[in-house]
């Protein structure tokens, strides 16, 4: 018998494949499946920055191999972009680095701070790359609920007090890929203040820092005075931009950090095709109404699935930032736990979205549902859903207890 690989067998089963297996069964079968499951966006990347990967791929030259920390025009763009957005100066040779997506580009950081047994602070639920880069890199994780606020940070320092060895590094994220919570500027000054007095390392996630329905932006952790001698934060233009297949994104921070992350980068990768470098830079020096019509599109479509979704009868919580919803389970259905749950969708309403099992063991009883539809296909999902749930209730309607049955 042939042994599983060591680092396969740290791995557990995805999640996610058995619902996906019978989405696409279903679809094999003829259904109509609404898929509101992978945070996979469907609008068209902005013309001015397709425009700019046209023009740039047409030069020879820029099919040679690239530069693995990024070129330096396209830095230079994202230390813009955080003194435009958050205040924060950036030297762009030594505290910015671009990656093939925020994703990428964590799994690499893991790999260049983590030895064998090191223990890393994790939120549960969170995104899976957040607690798997680490696993994958040797490391041991010790989950914390997710929140947003003192508990949260309490949460955090017990489970310090409590590990051996001491851990590493903490990561954050905020506005949170599943949850859709936010965090306050307040939030940060005190975990940076907390990392500080624990020598952790912050590792700070924003991949949805422009995808936010409140009046007030979400922030830095680098607008913390002195967070940059700890902290490492993680941003894409994946959802900003409408760029996921793209894979660009950026880690910007401590030196020291962005130092070690280079140089296990310039060992793996030479660095995203140049075009789509400098199509990136496009992206950050050019206008950016695009970035607020991308925004209205998602807030549109969160009130409309809101609305249609509580008409079926599913009250889901409006998300304040992000492209995802967060509901409970809705009561009928919660002994099925999520994956089961997110099977019954598929299979009688014809809709698809993520089990938060998926997102950690503190996700289950929740489902995650990407605005990745149009507000028709919404609406047509929330049809699918008043249909389905009143076909369930019928169905308990008419049957018979066992005590009943067992006294006839």
């Amino acid at each position: 018998m042939i042994e599983e690989f060591h680092s396969i067998k740290r791995l557990p089963p995805y999640v996610f494949a058995e619902v996906n297996r019978l989405k696409a069964a279903a679809r094999a079968n003829g259904a109509d499946i609404i898929d509101l499951g992978m945070g996979n966006p469907d609008l068209p990347t902005p013309q001015h920055i397709v425009d700019k990967l046209v023009e740039t791929v047409a030069k020879p030259r820029t099919h040679r191999y690239s530069a693995s920390k990024g070129i330096p025009g396209l830095r230079r763009a994202q230390a813009a972009y955080y003194d435009r957005r958050f205040g924060v100066k950036l030297n762009p040779e030594t505290q910015v680095i671009a990656t093939l997506g925020s994703k990428e580009g964590f799994a690499n950081m893991a790999q260049a701070i983590t030895a064998p047994g090191d223990v890393i602070l994790v939120p549960n639920p969170t995104y899976p790359i957040h607690e798997f880069g680490f696993i994958i890199s040797g490391a041991a994780i010790r989950h914390v609920p997710a929140g947003n606020g003192e508990d949260f940070l309490r949460a955090l320092e017990r489970a310090w007090s409590h590990s051996v060895p001491k851990p590493l590094a903490v990561v954050l994220n905020f506005p949170s890929n599943p949850t859709s919570m936010v965090a306050s500027l307040d939030f940060y000054k005190d975990a940076v203040a907390l990392a500080k007095k624990l020598d952790l390392i912050v590792l700070s996630d924003i991949a949805y820092a422009e995808i936010y329905f409140e009046d007030n932006p979400p922030p830095s952790i680098l607008q913390v005075p002195g967070a940059i001698d700890v902290a490492v934060e993680f941003t894409s233009l994946s959802k900003t931009y409408n760029m996921p297949g793209w894979r660009m994104g950026f880690a910007v921070g401590n030196e020291r950090l962005i130092g070690a992350l280079a140089r296990v980068k310039s060992y793996l990768d030479y660095g995203a095709f140049t075009p789509i470098q400098v199509a990136a830079s496009a992206a950050l020096n050019g206008p950016q109404d695009c970035v607020d019509e991308i925004r209205n599109v998602y807030r549109a479509r969160r009130d409309c699935l809101v609305e249609c979704f509580a008409r079926a009868g599913w009250d889901v919580p409006p998300p304040p930032a992000t492209m995802f919803c967060w509901a409970p389970i809705p009561e009928p259905f919660q002994h099925l736990g999520s994956v089961g749950f997110s099977k019954l969708l598929i299979e009688k309403a014809d809709v698809a979205v993520s089990p938060g099992l998926g997102f950690g063991e503190y996700g289950e009883g929740y489902v995650r549902i990407a605005l990745v539809e149009n507000e028709q296909r919404i609406r047509q999902a929330g049809r699918n859903l008043k249909k389905f749930f009143s076909d369930e209730q019928k169905t308990m309607k008419n049957v018979i207890p066992l005590s009943q049955k067992a006294s006839r």
